[in-house]
């Protein structure tokens, strides 16, 4: 298992967002986490990376471990963990820099600086995410400039620089359109060969379409998790029959 959490809670405050959270992800799966707004899925995502240490007033019980790592362990390198395991938000976040210095904007952190291996990533990285023979005459320009659906393919590639591991995806495909949200799915499906996925979705049916696992959360509790055809068409859980055949959220 590339991520397990043991009895994960999380507080904001005195509020208790996840509930004794038991959770394993196997390497090289696209897993899907589902459930109605504000049952924790997105909460549950920016535990694999600490991005929930940006907000005051945080509490973690339990385990999480990355790589076997526990990674609220003091020797925890948290800059390291990030770059393992990178980040895609609902709406693309394109930095207002050129396509190349978006791409280029990790491995500068990282003080790669040779030109030559700078032109190599960013080649590498669209290509990844079939950008590079659209884009490659046009490097120079805003990032900012292109489509939606390129830009998301943009934030992908610009993770795929710093060579994640786990690529983590929240609502990845909220703000696109079907035609695009299509060809985002497809990009998944390509990149799970190299990369994990973690993805929360509203989305059931895209859910059914392209995950290999799937989680089913309400109110904080991990309610079921199996083979995304186990839960979509036999879950062992009434409330997880109950959302996915509409009755709720």
């Amino acid at each position: 298992m590339i991520v397990e959490t043991s009895n994960l809670n999380l507080y904001y405050g005195s509020f208790q967002a996840l509930k004794n959270i038991d959770l394993s992800v196997k390497e090289n799966l696209i897993t899907g986490i589902i459930g109605p707004s504000g049952c924790g899925k997105s909460t549950l995502l920016r535990v694999f990376n600490r991005m929930n240490d940006l907000i005051r007033g945080i509490k973690i019980t339990g385990g999480v471990l990355v790589d076997s790592e526990d990674i609220h362990s003091p020797v925890c390198d948290l800059i390291l963990l990030r770059k393992k395991v990178g980040m895609v938000f609902q709406r693309p976040n394109a930095f207002p820099l050129s396509i190349f210095d978006n791409i280029a904007y990790g491995p500068r952190i990282w003080s790669i600086t040779d030109k030559k291996t700078l032109r190599d990533i960013v080649e590498r990285s669209l290509t990844a995410v079939d950008l590079f023979d659209v884009l490659k005459n046009r490097l120079k320009e805003s990032a900012l400039s292109l489509s939606a659906e390129k830009q998301q393919r943009l934030c992908i590639a610009r993770l795929l620089a710093v060579e994640p591991e786990i690529l983590l995806m929240d609502e990845p495909c909220s703000s696109l359109d079907p035609i695009a949200t299509g060809k985002i799915e497809e990009l998944m499906l390509e990149l799970k060969r190299k990369y994990t996925i973690i993805i929360v979705t509203h989305n059931m049916q895209q859910a059914a379409r392209i995950a290999d696992e799937v989680g089913f959360m309400l109110l904080g509790e991990l309610i079921e998790f199996n083979s995304a055809k186990k839960i979509f068409t036999n879950p062992s859980d009434k409330r997880t029959f109950d959302y996915i055949s509409g009755r709720f959220g």
